[in-house]
């Protein structure tokens, strides 16, 4: 497949921000987009808190050329707060997405888009939750906020690969603030760049 002049690239925060540890991609595509500013003369970046809609994000996710998906998985011989970056079509056989109910409907509507041959590059940016119930807090644990810095690092690693570089915005954002206010913002934010 030939190279695309412009690459369009989404960042899509999957969970339920209501049971603790369970929206920590929704969060964090909040901090992101607070934290920094996203630059390239070249290729678009969007950012958008999916939520648990799961298969009503079909038709957002097949308009980009990479997608990365940020979102609680489960992984044999893990911890909360463990990181794991990977290909989704190369998805290494440890990890699952078995935990919660939008995890199973984010797997299956990945695979419905795979089916129909209209799956973008699609990587997941995944982290062991510690604590999700039905307790409604958007307080997160110490083991998930202390892995911010990990998920940082390695999604702005690959951004830099697709010729996005940042700036910081607002060197104060920390997870646990936005994690108190995810809920106030807007669904879909339109391209950053």
């Amino acid at each position: 497949m030939g190279r695309r002049e412009k690459v369009n690239i989404l960042i899509l925060g999957i969970g339920n921000i209501l049971f603790q540890d369970e929206g920590m991609g929704v969060h964090f595509i909040h901090y992101l987009d607070e934290k920094y500013e996203f630059i390239s003369d070249k290729n678009s970046i969007s950012i958008v808190d999916g939520g648990t809609l799961a298969q009503r994000l079909i038709p957002e996710i097949v308009k980009y050329d990479e997608v990365i998906i940020v979102d609680c998985i489960d992984a044999d011989n893990s911890k909360a707060g463990d990181v794991y970056f990977f290909d989704y079509k190369d998805t290494p056989s440890y990890v699952n997405w078995q935990g919660s109910a939008h995890e199973v409907e984010m797997l299956q509507t990945l695979n419905m888009i795979d089916m129909n041959k209209d799956l973008p590059t699609t990587n997941v940016l995944g982290i062991i939750p510690k604590r999700v119930s039905d307790d409604t807090t958007f307080e997160l644990s110490n083991e998930i906020i202390n892995a911010v810095i990990t998920m940082e690092s390695a999604i702005l690693k690959y951004l830099d690969k697709l010729n996005i570089s940042v700036k910081i915005r607002n060197m104060n954002t920390t997870i646990e603030n936005i994690s108190q206010i995810s809920f106030k913002r807007d669904i879909i934010n339109g391209p950053k760049i």
